[in-house]
């Protein structure tokens, strides 16, 4: 039930994030999405965002699913997803591409898997199945939108990272792949990374590496901040010298207070050791000088 209320609070408002870098031309519909073995009413939520999403993505606005409904007969309805009768339907609704899918359930998950129609030739353009949607309502949210691009526009499908750092010169990698120098130009912004993780590294003399795994997510920038840490110490005379930690036995301190505790030792020993006890017999018994 809480997934339920989730998905209608968002499927009543636009999603937000950056528009489509280019609309698509073509016309398009969404004949339907159908239920294996999950609430029908959560698949109505989840093709509601999927609409939303096309709705930003395509040049031409979408039709709704009353104004397809008014446009094919009862048999076309019966159509479960066969690219002939959907090819059929699209060419009554005027659309070029049309679209249908089937949400079902992996574990806590659910898992789109939608194709695109051509009308004109009624064979099928593409076909995709998203990763498992989870988690949190953005979560949804971007698994949905993921899914639309993927299936119509996937050179769209990208996202960023920005990079800044505290020191001026230093190298940056992505992935192996030489950036720049600190401060890298646009603010640090990397665009048009693949989803995913990127393994990210900077580095400059006298300082440690930093090297951090980045998620990148949907025309969303990732922020990292670095900091490096110095590795050596540059004294008064301008030399560097290197900062090592050594053991506390090979500290001053120590060998002075070794060297003390020697000598108070060793005089306790001659004392000690120096002493002569005096013995006396008188009449044959042993007595103390």
């Amino acid at each position: 039930m809480s997934v339920l209320l989730a998905l209608t609070s968002i499927a009543r408002a636009q999603p937000s994030g950056s528009e489509p870098e280019q609309a698509i031309t073509q016309k398009i519909a969404v004949w339907r999405f159908d239920a294996l073995g999950i609430e029908p009413e959560l698949v109505a939520r989840l093709e509601t965002l999927f609409r939303s999403e096309l709705d930003r993505l395509a040049k031409q606005p979408l039709l709704t699913r009353r104004e397809i409904d008014r446009q094919v007969s009862a048999a076309d309805r019966e159509c479960t997803g066969e690219e002939k009768c959907l090819g059929v339907i699209g060419k009554k609704v005027g659309v070029d591409v049309i679209l249908a899918g089937t949400v079902g359930a992996m574990g806590d998950a659910y898992v789109l898997d939608i194709k695109a129609i051509d009308t004109a030739t009624q064979k099928q353009l593409t076909r995709i199945q998203s990763d498992p949607l989870r988690g949190s309502p953005d979560d949804l949210i971007e698994g949905v939108r993921v899914a639309a691009y993927r299936l119509l526009a996937p050179t769209q499908l990208h996202g960023a990272v920005q990079v800044q750092s505290d020191l001026v010169g230093a190298s940056v990698t992505l992935d192996g792949k030489p950036i720049g120098k600190t401060p890298l130009p646009q603010l640090g912004l990397i665009n048009k990374l693949s989803l995913g993780q990127h393994a990210l590294r900077v580095e400059a003399p006298g300082y440690d590496a930093f090297e951090e795994t980045v998620d990148i997510h949907f025309q969303k920038v990732s922020h990292v901040i670095v900091r490096l840490v110095p590795s050596t110490v540059v004294i008064g005379t301008g030399k560097v010298q290197q900062v090592e930690r050594k053991p506390f036995y090979s500290k001053t301190w120590f060998i002075v207070g070794v060297g003390i505790a020697a000598v108070v030792l060793g005089g306790f020993i001659g004392h000690e050791v120096g002493k002569v006890d005096c013995v006396r017999y008188v009449g044959g018994a042993p007595v103390s000088c």
